[in-house]
């Protein structure tokens, strides 16, 4: 059926070129029909003799003597000359016609190179070709401005950790200068000083490793070493290792987990998946209230959904959300963000998985959703 539909794409064009060849072999026929009967009828002999005499200036008896030897004698051999001549003179002419298809998608690959703007219009017997030389266009159009939003995008993250990477070292390196030339300082000012000054290279730390991040995002290759895992003991200790965080920010998590909820993928990838989405959620969900995360399996495969209460994310920027260096807040402080790479990161993994990551935003309540296959046929890619 598939072969079918592809072969009646370019039936125009089959028949343009039946109908072509059979013109010319048609052509062909008719020419030397028309030379055999005049030959036979005695006009072309008649026309060949008039024409013997004009060139050679000789009298009818001798010119039709001359034509009896030199053209009657050697008919046979005239008259497949002549067919062969015809034959390829039609012949080149229908390949020169057929050749254009070829001269137009030379020109439309050309278009794809100097990557030029303009639609590329092909004849309407190879509009299959030109669809498909369009879509090429648009998509390496998408990849390139994808390509230099991402550039951009990461630029600017880094002037913006750059910048931001001046406070925390500039507190360090004042805090610890009064320290040292102020040798007698009150005990409880110094440790006031050394709570600062540990807090602000705490913070120093974690932009130096933003910048780290970055580039090991540029380069780094993910490979999957999969193997069976508990999930429900993945979800519940990544839930402790939370807590910490979670007071921070006032916030609780609510669990609804089966038990023995099993799955076969990477469990070191895996958990950085769920890590950064409930790092997100807690980044982004306000203070005092509940992140739910649940888990459950339908249809072959498994879901695990992350909900909290917060500001609701527009539809524009939710498309983007998984987008590398993309983030919520585009204010210059990075205190309640990172580099825009973990939800990035998220999606390739889960997509390596041969699952897929969601997200929705209404009414200030977000929820992001993966779904994986629950079995996979290979054990490590």
């Amino acid at each position: 059926m598939k072969s079918r539909t592809k072969k009646s794409r370019y039936l125009r064009l089959q028949t343009r070129i039946f109908l072509q060849l059979s013109l010319m072999a048609l052509g062909t026929i008719i020419l030397i029909w028309a030379m055999y009967v005049g030959v036979f009828s005695g006009r072309l002999a008649d026309w060949a003799v008039g024409l013997i005499q004009r060139l050679f200036f000789v009298e009818y008896e001798q010119a039709l003597g001359l034509y009896n030897y030199y053209v009657r004698g050697n008919f046979d051999l005239i008259f497949w000359l002549v067919f062969a001549f015809l034959f390829l003179f039609l012949f080149r002419f229908a390949l020169s016609w057929f050749m254009k298809y070829f001269r137009q998608i030379d020109r439309g690959l050309d278009a794809l190179l100097l990557e030029d703007d303009k639609e590329i219009v092909l004849s309407p017997e190879i509009s299959e070709m030109e669809q498909k030389l369009n879509l090429v266009r648009h998509t390496l159009q998408k990849r390139k401005l994808e390509t230099l939003l991402s550039e951009q995008r990461k630029n600017d993250m880094v002037m913006y950790l750059a910048h931001d990477i001046r406070t925390p070292l500039t507190s360090v390196i004042g805090y610890l200068s009064l320290l040292e030339e102020a040798p007698d300082m009150p005990e409880t000012q110094r440790e006031k000083y050394v709570h600062i000054t540990l807090d602000k290279a705490y913070r120093l730390e974690h932009l130096v490793n933003e910048f780290f991040e970055i580039t090991r995002y540029n380069l780094q290759q993910i490979i999957l070493e999969k193997e069976e895992i508990d999930l429900s003991y993945l979800l519940i200790q990544m839930a402790d290792e939370f807590y910490p965080i979670l007071e921070d920010h006032a916030n609780k998590i609510e669990l609804d987990v089966p038990e023995n909820l099993r799955i076969f993928g990477d469990p070191d990838r895996l958990a950085r998946v769920f890590n950064n989405i409930l790092k997100n959620a807690v980044a982004y969900s306000r203070p005092g209230t509940l992140i739910r995360i649940r888990a459950g399996q339908s249809h072959g495969e498994v879901f695990v959904c992350f909900e909290n209460q917060g500001r609701t994310i527009p539809r524009q920027k939710l498309d983007a959300i998984f987008e590398k260096f993309y983030r919520l807040d585009e204010a210059r402080q990075t205190e309640s963000g990172g580099a825009g790479l973990g939800l990035a990161i998220a999606r390739e993994i889960v997509l390596l998985h041969g699952g897929r990551i969601t997200a929705q935003s209404e009414d200030g309540v977000t929820v992001f959703r993966v779904e994986l296959p629950i079995k996979s046929a290979g054990g490590s890619s």
